[in-house]
């Protein structure tokens, strides 16, 4: 007979709210939120589990967590891109050190944040809906009216800038990106 819910999810989830809080913590910028967060990824996980228990919960649980944070930054479109960053860093590893092991994920997030804040809005736009939304080149180019070919030069154009940025920048000059950006998208859109 399978095992009662509460007892399973005590047994497989409960036990790493430590571990969870350490990883929120780490990844969400707002403390106050934190408690929230940790008990919305619990009703979301005990609510799926009740329909078909996950066979890896660790992995689940976290994926969840992460899903929730994704969700959050979704709904609230007036939160700084500084907040989105790359949400591709928070996913996880089945196998390999707990998520709150990796020192620095919110600085990684937060210069690569700043590295898209330099890109044109166009191109912007064009790498977020591709990688982070996952829409394909098509869909991106019908939702910003332009070409298949258009949506492919930007995207290139914004990922050849996002690696050089983030591979040939020193972290130290990281705090003048936001000048940078506005006196780019000045000389880049002078009649806005």
């Amino acid at each position: 007979m399978d095992e009662p819910l509460n007892q399973w999810f005590a047994r497989e989830i409960l036990v790493h709210e430590e571990a969870l809080t350490r990883f929120l913590s780490r990844t969400w910028p707002y403390r106050d939120e934190i408690h929230d967060l940790r008990q919305d990824t619990y009703v979301r996980v005990y609510e799926s589990a009740a329909r078909a228990r996950p066979l890896q919960p660790r992995a689940f649980l976290y994926a969840t967590a992460r899903n929730l944070m994704t969700d959050r930054i979704r709904r609230g479109r007036v939160v700084s891109i500084e907040v989105m960053g790359d949400l591709e860093a928070l996913n996880l590893k089945r196998e390999g050190p707990e998520p709150d092991d990796h020192a620095g994920t919110w600085q990684e997030l937060r210069r690569l944040a700043e590295a898209l804040d330099q890109l044109p809005d166009r191109c912007r736009a064009a790498v977020w809906l591709h990688k982070m939304e996952d829409l394909s080149y098509a869909e991106v180019a019908q939702r910003q009216g332009v070409s298949i070919k258009t949506i492919e030069k930007q995207i290139s154009k914004g990922l050849r800038y996002l690696a050089h940025f983030y591979l040939n920048r020193p972290a130290t000059e990281v705090a003048a990106a936001p000048a940078l950006a506005a006196d780019r998208a000045g000389r880049e859109h002078p009649h806005g």
